[in-house]
């Protein structure tokens, strides 16, 4: 098998193609019996290739959904997309070419069943939408795309799957030693860094995917909004390490949202950013740190997640402004955002590189701090020096007294503070409590979660 046939593990590529609204993505969905793929009526809304682990036919395999082929003019989006697409099923080891039973082969079909032809490439016809009679003419057209028996299924209902099982096996044939297929992809391998990318409309999130990886697989163009799925990539770093490196769609304020397509990508947007661990915040440089980048932020540290902002465009900035630019970002943190104020900054240029290789040593830095364990006497030593330098306020004539911090967990690090009358605790002492934790044990860019505990009632907590 060629490098170009195999997935980050090494396992077999296949890749899922057709004209658009065929299926591809119920079909992909089933197959890795998860919804990753967003599904919809509207005709489009797969853009970008999204990859997952499967097992198909007692094999474990890369599956590629992929954006639908169409024929349209060469600098057009529907024609970016199509190339990316024609490159999914170059680089695949097997081809799913699924056509809609119900609709009948098209003009469309037979041209790109001559392409694939041409590609040399084996080819599994997969007839979808093919329950009840409605599908039965479609799966005998099917024929005279020249590759054989079609296989008829029913993505949204899960049926024929067996069969198509049965080929792809006959296809790829078995596993070699020490490949052996598993029901969970993460077993007997390393796990990856889950790392999202996340940001505004047109911050340059999938340029900068592109960069990372070293190739143009993430679709870009100056329209806004064309990244609308969550699409994980599977990647090693210049350090070798593995990183399941997840581009998404561009956040805009709730209220601008309003097609069902985009209500979706949000959705999926923020379902990565919650199964992240590490996140990058993209900034355009031009306009660093707005509203909506707050919000994102804020989302973020919420949600217990280690941040990095990348600040993209940085090229666009002349030299003599750069300082400025790193200032109002910095006062705009303090004011919006001061419990991340430490949150590293990356001046970064996607589209020319500058910068670039200075991001992933830093979410590796953060990503350190996040998993960040800190022993019960250490943690002591600092508390006592905080606490004799600022003690604790007088409140109704009597001084609040903290005993001891010991640390519950991490990912995100969390403390509790036992003391008396600690529901009194006013919230600025604790914020430098906060603040000293992450100066003392080198907590940039992770959230620090602090509850309070009293001895007449060590159930109660008050969280922060």
């Amino acid at each position: 098998m060629s490098a170009a046939a195999e997935g980050a593990r090494g396992w077999p590529v296949v890749a899922i193609i057709g004209r658009p609204n065929v299926g591809k993505s119920s079909l992909f969905n089933r197959l890795v019996r998860r919804r990753l793929a967003l599904v919809d009526p509207t005709p489009g809304l797969t853009r970008d290739c999204q990859e997952a682990e499967a097992l198909l036919g007692g094999r474990d395999v890369t599956l590629i959904d992929t954006a639908g082929l169409e024929e349209a003019p060469p600098e057009s989006l529907a024609a970016r997309m199509t190339k990316g697409s024609l490159r999914a099923a170059e680089r695949a080891e097997l081809v799913l070419f699924v056509i809609d039973s119900r609709a009948g082969v098209t003009e469309a079909d037979r041209a790109f069943a001559a392409w694939l032809r041409r590609l040399g490439k084996p080819v599994i016809l997969v007839a979808n939408k093919a329950e009840g009679r409605a599908g039965e003419a479609g799966v005998l057209e099917a024929f005279a795309l020249g590759f054989g028996e079609p296989v008829p299924v029913s993505a949204e209902h899960g049926e024929g799957l067996g069969e198509l099982h049965e080929r792809v096996a006959a296809l790829l044939g078995p596993a070699a030693a020490g490949d052996e297929a598993t029901e969970d992809g993460e077993a007997g391998a390393a796990r990856p860094l889950r790392l999202a990318i996340v940001g505004r409309p047109n911050a340059g999130k999938s340029t900068l995917v592109n960069r990372l990886i070293g190739e143009e697989r993430q679709l870009t163009g100056p329209e806004p909004g064309i990244t609308r799925d969550a699409i994980a990539l599977p990647w090693r770093d210049g350090s070798g390490r593995l990183v399941r490196l997840v581009d998404t769609a561009g956040l805009r304020k709730k209220s601008r949202i309003t097609a069902g397509p985009e209500k979706l990508a949000v959705g999926a947007t923020i379902a990565a950013l919650r199964e992240a661990e590490v996140v990058v915040l993209v900034l355009d440089a031009e306009a660093p740190l707005e509203a909506q980048d707050v919000a994102i932020a804020a989302l973020a540290e919420r949600e217990g997640r280690a941040l990095v902002f990348a600040l993209n465009k940085w090229d666009l900035i002349p030299r003599g402004r750069r300082a400025a630019v790193r200032q109002l970002l910095h006062d705009r943190l303090a004011t919006g955002l001061a419990q991340l104020a430490s949150v590293p900054v990356v001046p970064v240029s996607a589209l020319t590189g500058e910068g670039v290789e200075k991001l992933m040593p830093a979410v590796w830095g953060v990503y350190e701090a996040w998993n960040r364990r800190v022993p019960t006497a250490a943690l002591n030593r600092w508390f006592a020096q905080a606490l004799e330098r600022h003690p604790p306020p007088v409140v109704e004539g009597r001084r609040l007294k903290l005993r001891y911090i010991t640390q519950v967990s991490a990912r995100p690090p969390s403390f509790v503070i036992f003391g008396t009358r600690t529901a009194e605790l006013p919230k600025d002492y604790l914020r430098y409590l906060v603040n000293g934790l992450r100066e003392a044990l080198a907590l940039s860019g992770v959230p620090i979660r602090i509850s309070l505990r009293s001895p007449q009632n060590p159930y109660a907590a008050e969280k922060t």
